[in-house]
């Protein structure tokens, strides 16, 4: 502001060691009483404890850099990955405290531990692009719709946020109070006879390691953050390859339907060469032609079913609007088989979801030692210097203070904080429950599954058998040996054998995909926090 725009009645309440800055003679007020000889070095030294504040204050209240990058930032979810063994306890133990691995910081009372630096301004990298681009040319493979999930899927990068924003947490957990500076005035109103003017400068001194333990609590939120952001991208991972194997046998089902439209065709037309040659009667052609009718129509229904496949897999790569591709694959053959207790022991030792209920317990017992340390009192100190214009000298006070904690001792915190732990340990063993009671009913769908394909595609299997009848009965029906009523059922029973066949492979490659991928799927509906 200039100092000629400000009237000559705001200069009567400035204090004179403030007037005495100004390049403005005539807004200063004379001074009528006796000034010692030293008045001239008083007003010197508080001119410049002036510009000492002045100069400060410019340089600590400007503001920090607020430049935002157009595109998200995110962390890579390969990144993110922490090695489950490493931190997860015995999935049989009952006593999960005294098995879990402490963190890189000294309890309290401990000798302290270097605290690790985590950069304000941490770059965190994207995830990489897919090579695979537009126009979508040819099949496309498992391995490339993962890479285009793995870019794309907007759950992914929501994690990665939630990583990102509790890395921020930690940095700011852990930062000491700013410190206070401010201008002090008393006897404002004696005309400058009596004024004690000057600055203060206060700070806060935090004790009991609160800082360092708050940056334990959250370091065991970042992990906790990593591992949902794992189990996250096995979601991501498990739904693409249930959509994979969704549409491959969508692609399947419209096959076999073609092959049952052409045979019931087939059929159609020799029945109207026999009416023609008065061997069949018009029954039967009404007959065949339902029958074709029919088959036509589970057609229609195939084309339906790929369209909702591909639809769903679109969705979960994070690409909508990608054209329908035919995809590469082979649903029926499956040589690994499964079994059920090393499921459930690979299931209790890499499920990211038990990793972070561990996260979640080693933080509430930082926790617990963040509330016992509440209670201790920080310390907060204050010095002044100011000049005193009814002695024409300086001087300076120092207070010290801090609370006394007789009535609040963070008793509620310190019960609440126990009692989040009791609930964490707890959470952990029902985490490890819910596993072993989903999987059972995943398992089961697996063994019921694999039987069926296995009884419906060996040699001499119910397949081979309902083929082999059917090309009997066409035979005999050609050669006017059987009735067309026994044609029919022959071929109702091999559609809906094949029919049945595909729903079990279908089945069996789902139940299989969901007990590799650790039973964590529909990442478009789970909560990444």
């Amino acid at each position: 502001m200039n100092p000629d725009s400000l009237p000559a009645a705001w200069w009567r309440v400035v204090p004179p060691f403030l007037q005495s800055i100004s390049p403005h003679p005539c807004y200063r007020i004379p001074f009528t009483g006796n000034r010692p000889e030293r008045d001239g070095n008083a007003h010197m030294t508080a001119t410049r404890i002036t510009i000492v504040v002045c100069l400060c204050l410019l340089v600590g209240c400007r503001l920090p850099d607020r430049g935002r990058n157009n595109s998200l930032v995110v962390a890579d979810a390969a990144s993110i990955r922490v090695d489950s063994a490493s931190i997860l306890v015995d999935a049989g133990s009952v006593d999960h405290k005294a098995e879990i691995r402490p963190v890189a910081y000294a309890q309290p009372g401990d000798p302290l531990l270097p605290v690790p630096v985590v950069g304000e301004a941490e770059a965190i990298m994207p995830a990489a692009e897919p090579r695979l681009g537009p126009p979508w040319d040819g099949e496309l493979t498992l391995e490339q719709l993962e890479e285009i999930a793995l870019a794309t899927n907007p759950s992914l990068i929501e994690a990665r946020a939630h990583v990102n924003a509790a890395q921020g947490k930690w940095v700011q957990v852990g930062l000491y109070p700013n410190t206070e500076m401010g201008y002090s005035g008393q006897q404002i109103g004696s005309h400058g006879e009596a004024e004690q003017v000057g600055v203060y400068i206060s700070q806060e001194f935090v004790r009991g390691h609160k800082l360092r333990l708050n940056r334990a609590v959250v370091d065991q939120e970042i992990l906790k953050a990593e591992q949902l952001a794992f189990a996250q991208e096995q979601r991501v991972l498990t739904d693409v390859r249930l959509g994979h194997y969704d549409v491959l046998i969508a692609q399947r089902r419209m096959e076999v339907t073609q092959r049952l439209v052409a045979i019931a065709d087939e059929a159609y037309q020799t029945a109207e060469a026999l009416f023609r040659a008065a061997e069949v009667s018009q029954v039967d052609v009404m007959r065949s032609r339902g029958a074709l009718q029919m088959v036509r129509l589970l057609g229609k229904n195939a084309s339906n079913v790929h369209a909702a496949a591909w639809t769903r897999l679109a969705a979960v790569l994070g690409t909508p609007d990608i054209p329908v591709r035919p995809l590469t694959g082979d649903v029926e053959t499956i040589t690994t088989r499964i079994d059920q207790n090393e499921s459930l022991q690979r299931l209790l030792a890499e499920s990211p979801e038990i990793a972070a209920a561990v996260a979640e317990i080693e933080r509430a017992q930082w926790a617990i030692d963040r509330a016992y340390a509440e209670p201790i009192p920080n310390i907060d100190v204050q010095a002044v210097m100011q000049s005193d214009n009814s002695t024409g000298s300086s001087n300076g006070n120092l207070q010290v203070s801090m609370p006394i904690p007789w009535l609040n001792r963070n008793q509620g915190g310190i019960r609440q904080a126990e009692a989040e732990l009791v609930a964490a340990e707890h959470a952990m063993a029902k985490i490890e429950l819910h596993l072993q009671r989903r999987l059972a009913t995943v398992y089961q769908r697996y063994a019921t599954a694999r039987n069926q394909v296995e009884d419906y595609s060996k040699a001499d299997g119910i397949l081979d058998n309902y083929r082999t009848t059917l090309e009997f009965v066409k035979r005999g029906y050609e050669g006017g040996e059987i009735a067309y009523l026994d044609l029919l059922t022959a071929q109702t029973t091999f559609s809906q054998t094949n029919l049945a066949y595909i729903e079990a492979l279908g089945e069996l490659w789902a139940a299989s995909v969901e007990i590799e991928g650790l039973l964590l799927k529909d990442s478009l509906e789970a909560r990444t926090d």
